[in-house]
């Protein structure tokens, strides 16, 4: 019987008919403590931005999740996988003001569109537990777990430099300073200092990297990352004395204290930089004019390490000398430098040229000199010469005084201990890790609950009068932060001393918001931040997934976060993510007509050429990159789901490659997962119709008893490796190979093949969930549905492998190949391979010198004459 004569999988009404299904049983539900019956298992995806639609980049994520989760449900798992909205951030604002919208109206009509795309996608998501970051429910237990954190030690209130524009009158992160200027605005951006709010990140500074080798579910490339961001580097104080320094100038307190891991090559001293917001380089600029403009240059360059890295390397001479501390004879120029950063070790750096290849350029310069103190391995001291290229690799001191000959790593030692005897200089363990600056000048995010009092200073809000709530009566008719000029919102009595006072009108970063929702899903709408059986039952999270651009701050934020949680009394936990998967980002092709970038619905493939739809006109084809909304190359999931379905989506995102890496949106490759589910639907209903549910087994349907079970243990491995591809190519070849036996009769064809139909129903449950429950309802009319039912198990009698093929040789050349059972007996083997005909022929009239078997594998016959 063919498996194309029966009805197709209407997707249009089926998978709305199963998502009621679901939804009427509340089938994904969970306890907000887990059951003791079940062992738990939390998935999470990355939550997203509600930006108003979702693209197929967040399909592919949040696919990946649901596989997982339908899986372990299957396997007996009590399954939590929540969803919410990282709801607060700029963009909101910058609506506001373009569109004469409220932030929170339009980002609530954002998520409404978004949620709707995500259950008409079918996730097995529990929305009772859905959670917005802008809702009070939410932000004011952050409120509450930021009060802990002060009162436990872990914020602090300082001055810091920050990015300002002057026209928009805020605070701008460093990735929002594009050539020195405002990303919105175009102003030129100042360096600007404030009082901040900072959490303090840096007491966990040595945990954060020890623990790193202990999440071994990690991708290693995350881990290396984060090991970088910390950046724990072991060297030295070391305290340079100005020399001769001009009148108004004390010796004593303007000396300059550098941090450097390399103090070896102190003897190499060619100059000291300091940044230009060091406190000497204020004192330069009050006297000097050129200097003051060099520092407002540098402020012009913003704040971000990646910015200055790449800057051209500039400097401006103080005229101030210090002396090396080893050798006071020794004296070196002053610089101020574009590329110090003051909230990096001292704020100031010793340039050595001869090892450090920056240090080398700016030496060569500005005409600086480069005294040669390291000698490369075999290389002879009379005659090396330092180039344009800086000594690296293995090398000696030389030209170092009382440290001429020590390899690198004894004279760091032997040269901290000369410094600490001298009492200019002792080893410390510096960290790239900065405490996290929270404060941002915005209305749209979680106000921080502090209110700031002449007589009492910064007072915290009390906790009867958490949520401080944002104030909706708000506009955005001027520039800066639309707190600062509301009428009453911050105006408010000193809950100490009841004076007048003023809240604080900054804002969260939206960083804090991400970094503590997974713990609030265990109990969304519980009165306290977390409840604690519930958030360590459920706790750490065992699946999360999401995009490598978060492998940094934002786990990095979330992994202080539940320390900082655990310690004031919120979480029993260190760790939040026991497992970690960063999905590869989904590409398509960018279409230009002339300077107007095409979607990808209005163009069209004739042929060889790609021409506009709607004029026939030849169009321009880009790469594949990734999907863009400023090169329209997105692809809409409500387009997708419309024309194929839902789970034409899933299988596809899941299909083309390993879920790592990158894949390639095409409408050819979505059209043959369409064409699949169909095939798939058809062939289920056709074993329905032909083969009576208590048909007998018998030898007949032996092989595909054999391909169902060996296709159920390897999607099962598959899934547990996070490897749904893979899991994909077996359900194809299960498929073909119930196609292959459709029509046979007797012998036990019908019970293999319902057995082999059922299974395709359940193992395909976690990539195609609306299919399989339809085919399954087919199969077993009025039976239970694949939700609730439990994983197959493969059988061990169907998995053994029933032959195995040897190849035969003769001299080493192959001339055949026989099937024998597994580890048959050599003589048996011998034997068959001498009666494999061409074999015989190789052999006729030879004489048998020698006959080598390796077992399983391969026969050689020896032979001669």
């Amino acid at each position: 019987m063919s498996d194309t004569t029966h009805t197709a999988f209407d997707f249009q009404s089926r998978e709305p008919f199963w998502q009621a299904e679901w939804k009427q049983r509340n089938v994904f539900a969970v306890p907000d403590v887990p059951p003791a019956d079940r062992p738990k298992y939390y998935v999470l995806e990355m939550f997203p931005y509600p930006s108003g639609q979702l693209h197929v980049g967040h399909v592919r994520n949040y696919t990946l999740g649901d596989v997982v989760a339908r899986y372990k449900r299957a396997r007996g798992f009590s399954v939590l996988h929540p969803m919410g909205w990282d709801a607060f951030g700029l963009p909101a604002e910058n609506a506001a003001r373009e569109r004469n919208v409220h932030p929170g109206k339009w980002t609530m009509e954002n998520i409404a569109t978004m949620r709707g795309t995500l259950q008409r996608l079918g996730f097995s998501l529990d929305w009772d537990r859905e959670i917005a970051t802008c809702l009070p429910e939410y932000y004011g237990k952050q409120q509450k777990l930021f009060l802990d954190m002060l009162a436990g030690g872990l914020v602090e209130r300082r001055d810091s430099s920050v990015n300002w524009d002057p026209v928009d009158e805020t605070v701008l992160a460093n990735e929002q300073v594009v050539e020195g200027r405002g990303w919105r605005s175009g102003a030129l951006i100042e360096k600007k200092v404030l009082s901040q709010w900072f959490l303090k990140i840096t007491k966990f500074a040595q945990p954060l990297l020890d623990t790193l080798g202990q999440l071994d579910r990690w991708p290693e490339r995350v881990r290396t990352m984060q090991e970088r961001w910390i950046g724990r580097s072991e060297g030295a104080r070391v305290r340079f004395a100005l020399h001769s320094p001009p009148s108004g100038f004390d010796i004593e307190l303007d000396g300059i204290e550098v941090f450097t891991t390399r103090p070896d090559t102190l003897f190499g001293l060619s100059f000291v930089g300091i940044a230009a917001d060091h406190p000497l380089a204020a004192k330069v600029a009050r006297t000097n004019p050129a200097a003051a403009e060099f520092i407002e240059e540098c402020r012009r360059l913003g704040t971000s390490e990646e910015v200055i890295e790449a800057a051209e390397k500039r400097g401006f001479d103080t005229g101030l000398r210090v002396s090396n501390p080893l050798n006071p004879d020794q004296t070196a120029p002053v610089w101020i430098a574009n590329f110090v950063l003051m909230d990096y070790g001292t704020g100031a750096v010793f340039g050595c040229p001869c090892g450090d290849q920056r240090d080398l350029d700016f030496a060569h310069k500005y005409d600086l000199a480069v005294p040669q103190v390291l000698l490369p391995d075999g290389e002879d001291a009379e005659t090396f010469r330092i180039g344009r290229k800086a000594v690296s690799g293995e090398a000696t001191l030389y030209n170092s005084g009382f440290l001429d000959g020590l390899a690198v790593a004894v004279a760091k030692k032997t040269v901290i201990e000369r410094l600490e005897g001298m009492g200019v200089g002792h080893g410390v363990v510096n960290w790239r890790l900065r405490d996290w600056g929270i404060s941002r000048q915005r209305y749209w995010g979680c106000p921080i609950p502090i209110i700031h009092c002449e007589k009492c200073g910064a007072v915290p809000v009390p906790d009867d009068q958490l949520p401080v709530v944002l104030p909706e009566d708000v506009t955005f008719d001027r520039p800066g932060n639309p707190l600062d000029h509301h009428p009453t919102w911050k105006h408010v009595s000193c809950p100490s001393c009841g004076s007048a006072a003023t809240r604080e009108t900054d804002t969260f970063d939206t960083f804090v918001d991400s970094s503590w929702y997974f713990a609030r899903f265990t109990s969304p709408h519980a009165p306290t931040p977390t409840v604690p059986a519930a958030a360590d039952g459920w706790l750490p999270v065992d699946q999360y997934i999401g995009g490598i651009e978060h492998a940094i701050l934002h786990l990095l934020y979330a992994r202080f976060f539940t320390r900082a949680m655990h310690e004031t009394g919120h979480l029993g936990l260190d760790e939040p993510f026991d497992g970690l998967f960063t999905q590869g980002m989904v590409t398509h092709e960018s279409y230009k007509d002339g300077a107007n970038w095409l979607y990808p619905e209005e163009v069209e493939r004739r042929g060889d050429v790609v021409v506009r739809r709607d004029t026939g006109t030849p169009i321009q084809v880009g790469r594949s990159e990734k999907m863009s909304k400023s090169k329209r190359n997105t692809v809409s999931p409500v387009e997708i789901i419309e024309r194929f379905g839902a789970d034409t989506a899933r299988w596809f995102v899941l299909s083309d490659s390993p879920p790592e890496r990158d894949m390639e949106w095409t409408a050819s490759g979505v059209a043959a997962a369409a064409r699949f589910g169909q095939r798939l639907h058809r062939l289920v209903s056709a074993v329905a119709a032909a083969d009576p549910i208590d048909s007998a087994h018998g030898s007949a349907g032996d092989d595909l008893r054999r391909a169902t079970h060996r296709a159920i243990a390897a999607v099962t491995e598959a899934l547990e490796a996070f490897t749904p591809n893979v899991a994909v190519a077996r359900l194809h070849e299960l498929t073909s190979a119930l196609a292959e036996v459709q029509g046979k009769e007797g012998g036990g064809f019908a019970a293999a093949r319902r057995e082999a139909a059922s299974a395709l129903c359940l193992l395909s449950a976690p990539m195609m969930p609306h299919l399989a429950e339809d085919m399954m309802a087919v199969l077993e009319p009025g039976g239970e549905l694949v939700v609730d039912r439990a994983w197959p198990e493969a059988q061990d009698e169907w998995l053994a492998v029933q032959s195995v093929t040897i190849g035969v040789q003769v001299l080493g050349k192959l001339r055949g190949t026989i099937q024998v059972p597994p580890d048959a007996p050599k003589d048996d083997v011998l034997a068959a391979a001498k009666a494999e005909p061409n074999v015989a022929r190789a052999l006729e009239g030879k004489r048998l010198v020698k006959e080598i078997h390796v077992p399983n594998r391969i026969v050689n016959f020896v032979v001669a004459g």
